[in-house]
This record gives C-alpha cells, sequence and structure tokens, in this order.
C-alpha cells in the first residue's frame, strides 16, 4: 500500500500526506521540500514535547541551521489566542521570518494552534504539521482547517491555511490513552458513513487489531481515512459546499463540547452527534430502524459513548446559536441516507435537533417518538 498520498487544492499547488511508522524518513522529506532553510520552530504541548520533541529535534537538525521549540500546557484550555500570542513573542525573539519553517507537533490542538500561528505571522509562513494522536491523523491535520476557542466556541477565530507536508508516524499511537484513541475512532468511523461503506463494515470486522493498535492494520485505517478526506478537500478546499459533508455529527456534538466544558472528547462528541444525526434520519424516514441501530451500536466496541446522564436539551440546543455552520438562510446540517452516503440539507428544524438531542440521554427507548 502506497503510503504517500497527494492532497491538491484548486489553483494553489497540493502538499504530501506520508504515513510512516517513524520518524527515520521525515528529515529527508524536509530537504527535498525546502532546501537551504535556515530557521525551523517546532510547536508542541507540555506532554508530546516529554516523548517525541527531542526525536523530532534530531531528525530535522540537519535539514536547517537553526531549530529551536515553542512548549505551552497540554490540553483545550490552551487553544486560545494567549498562546498564539506568546508564540508570536517567540518567533519574533528568534528573528524568524515567513520563509521560515514552523512544525506542529502533537494532536488536534497543537496542530490547530501551530496552524494558526503560521497562516497569521508575518502574514503566513510554511508549515509542515506532524499529528501524534489517532484523530489529527486521520482527520484534522489534512484540509487545512486551523483556529483557536474563543469565549468557549470551539474553533470560532481561525482560517484555512494548507500545510507544506502533513508526516504521520503511527508508532506514537503506542504512547496514546486509550481514552484519546477511542476519540479518535469517532473520526474515522464518521469517514466510513459519509463516502465508504466497504470502509466502514471493514472497521468494524477489524475492530479487535484496531484497538490492540495492530501497526499494519493502523496504517492501512489511516490512509484510507484520508483518502476520504482528501477527496473532499481536492474538489471544495475552501468549504464551499460538498467539503461539509465531513461535518456529519459535527453540529450536536460541538453543542455538548461547549456544554460540558471540553470534559468529553472531540471524537466522543462526534459520536454522539452522529447518533444524533442519524436519529433524525431514522425519524425521517431516511434510514430504517435496522440501520440506525447498526450505526448507533457500531461506536460501543470502540470505546465511544452513545448515550449519557440527564442534561439540560435546552442548553445543548441554544450552543448551536454560534455554530461556524450557521448562514443567513438557515443551519445547514449532515444527515445519511445510507451507510456510506451523507447529505447536506437545510431545512432540520429546532424541534428535530431537540428531539435528537433528547434521544442521547441515557435510558430513552432507542426508537422512542
Amino acid at each position: 500500500m502506497d503510503t504517500v498520498l497527494d492532497i491538491s487544492y484548486k489553483n494553489n499547488g497540493c502538499y504530501q500526506v506520508a504515513v510512516e511508522e517513524d520518524y527515520s524518513r521525515l528529515g529527508r522529506l524536509l530537504s527535498e521540500r525546502f532546501p537551504g532553510l535556515k530557521r525551523i520552530c517546532i510547536v508542541s504541548d507540555s506532554n508530546v514535547s516529554k516523548l517525541y520533541l527531542d526525536n523530532v529535534i534530531s531528525a530535522v537538525s540537519p535539514c536547517a541551521d537553526a531549530v529551536t521549540s515553542f512548549v505551552f500546557e497540554a490540553g483545550e484550555g490552551s487553544k486560545t489566542l494567549d498562546t498564539v500570542n506568546a508564540c508570536y513573542d517567540k518567533l519574533l525573539a528568534d528573528d524568524h521570518n515567513r520563509r521560515d519553517l514552523i512544525i506542529g507537533l502533537g494532536g488536534g490542538v497543537t496542530g490547530d494552534v501551530a496552524a494558526f500561528i503560521a497562516s497569521t505571522y508575518m502574514r503566513g509562513c510554511r508549515f509542515v504539521n506532524l499529528p501524534t494522536s489517532l484523530l489529527a491523523m486521520a482527520d484534522s491535520s489534512v484540509g487545512g482547517k486551523c483556529g483557536v476557542d474563543y469565549d468557549k466556541y470551539k474553533n470560532l477565530v481561525g482560517s484555512i491555511y494548507m500545510p507544506s507536508l502533513v508526516y504521520a508516524a503511527t508508532d506514537t499511537l503506542s504512547t496514546l490513552p486509550v481514552r484519546e484513541f477511542s476519540s479518535g475512532m469517532g473520526e474515522v468511523l464518521k469517514a466510513g458513513l459519509i463516502r465508504d461503506e466497504d470502509f466502514y463494515d471493514w472497521q468494524i470486522t477489524n475492530n479487535a487489531g484496531i484497538m490492540e493498535r495492530d501497526a499494519s492494520i493502523l496504517q492501512e485505517m489511516i490512509i484510507r481515512a484520508v483518502a476520504i478526506k482528501q477527496y473532499y478537500v481536492t474538489v471544495d478546499p475552501f468549504e464551499a459546499g460538498e467539503r461539509m459533508i465531513l461535518n456529519l455529527g459535527h453540529t450536536i456534538g460541538h453543542a455538548l463540547e461547549k456544554y460540558y466544558d471540553f470534559r468529553y472528547l472531540h471524537g466522543e462528541c462526534v459520536a454522539l452527534g452522529t447518533v444524533a444525526a442519524a436519529y433524525i434520519s431514522y425519524k425521517r424516514s431516511m434510514l430504517s430502524s435496522e440501520k440506525f441501530d447498526m450505526i448507533r451500536d457500531s461506536f460501543i466496541p470502540f470505546g465511544l459513548p452513545v448515550s449519557l446522564d440527564s442534561f439540560d436539551t435546552d442548553a445543548v440546543y441554544a450552543n448551536i446559536g454560534h455554530d461556524k455552520k450557521n448562514t443567513d438562510s438557515g443551519l445547514k446540517f449532515i444527515l445519511l441516507e445510507d451507510i456510506g452516503k451523507a447529505v447536506i440539507v437545510n431545512d432540520v428544524t429546532g424541534d428535530e435537533i431537540k428531539d435528537a438531542i433528547g434521544h442521547l440521554i441515557a435510558g430513552r427507548d432507542s426508537h422512542e417518538q
């Protein structure tokens, strides 16, 4: 299986996504892409930096005259403009310019923060993403979306800025906590649900190997997930239309993240949001009851929630008011016509959404009217 995919985007070139076992090829790829590089700044968090920063510095040091690092406190709470400003100060102090390189080393938070810094520092400098979480490898590192949270609204301040290279070393997944790994599966299962029924079925069949983190299975899984995102990024790089399908589960998922103040991980909330979207699809007779049950139950073996204890449905619904998918004409919502076939709809009502949110409360009958 080819371990390198080319991601193209209209009128703006392309970049590569490499899925490798370790960082042994990283230096060579950087040297080929950035000859004569002067400075590299590696942006990482306090957890990942302890595990992999030294390895990455060793791998990239031959590629530049100087390699420095900026490390921020791990967690969603650091995904703010304050962190961005602190990194700006570091870059200015080290005389970084737009011809230099910023590398993001870490999970989704680090990737978002580092890419946003690269997209805005001196109006944009070169950027390479080294995702270390499953969620980042399979989803968030691809496609150029980046940003920070603002007033607890997820990714409210951001941009779309393409990296020069994404390099995923799957051996970093060996140190990923179980809950974080499961969170990543929320996005991987979503990928199959929106476009590739065969890939969705493959994940169900290979559940044991996936959860045991078999290296060859993980590599195939990540490449197949990235290939699905590759399609949407290629046809719609700036989310003007079809790329919105990637947001299956995210409208209600983001609302739950905010309601619980990010105590639930992103992939956990995507799983819950996908169950809610599938429920609306079922209630609209787009999905049979059997397929709705299959979709809901498929998250459970991967350690993902499909319901929560009692919560304030109105408060969760209120959080949707500032979702980025709102438009002047209404809320765009992603539903399922079948496993492997997602669609964009514009007429989902508030009552339907509230009903779907309420369906997530533990103890509700799966087909409750």
